[in-house]
């Protein structure tokens, strides 16, 4: 549990900083990280922490866990969201990974984003999958941390899921 703060609590203060350097910072339309897609982090049983979560905290579930609505930027116009899912302790999801959790990055560009990345020697573990909500790709952080890049098709992405906020 005290992990699992520790991990909202970084989340948190790291989407508060994003957003104060996205309003004093210059536009930059480059491919880059655009903000948290999603926490995925192990547990025994994830039915039984998502029900937990729903009763305690109303965080509304789907079959992945919850969806949080929120607004980009400058542009209250475009909404993002982000994804808080627990995936059973025996997932093989996080391979080659033998951590605990997993960051979901929103992108943009992410096919220039790969280029930018083979150019310095950082190669994804998977190639790009494409789903109707955006395009997935995986790489590890010189850390072994899994990270899973997103460049997102919110107006489908809305479409499916369950919010806890909007």
């Amino acid at each position: 549990m005290k992990k699992l703060t520790l991990a909202v609590l970084l989340t948190a203060a790291f989407l508060l900083g994003y957003g104060f350097s996205r309003l004093t910072s210059p536009v930059n339309h480059g491919p880059r990280v655009t903000g948290i897609g999603g926490i995925f982090f192990k547990a025994k049983d994830p039915a039984a922490l998502k029900a937990w979560y729903s009763k305690n905290l109303s965080m509304h579930m789907d079959q992945s866990g919850t969806s949080f609505e929120w607004h980009q930027g400058t542009d209250s116009t475009q909404k993002g969201f982000t994804l808080w899912a627990p995936f059973r302790e025996t997932t093989k999801y996080f391979l080659p990974s033998e951590k605990q959790f997993m960051i979901n990055y929103r992108v943009e560009q992410l096919d220039q984003l790969l280029a930018n990345l083979k150019a310095a020697g950082i190669l994804p573990t998977d190639t790009v999958e494409t789903a109707s909500y955006g395009k997935f790709v995986h790489l590890m952080d010189p850390e072994g941390n899994k990270i899973e890049l997103w460049e997102p098709n919110d107006a489908e992405y809305a479409k499916m899921a369950k919010f806890t906020t909007k």
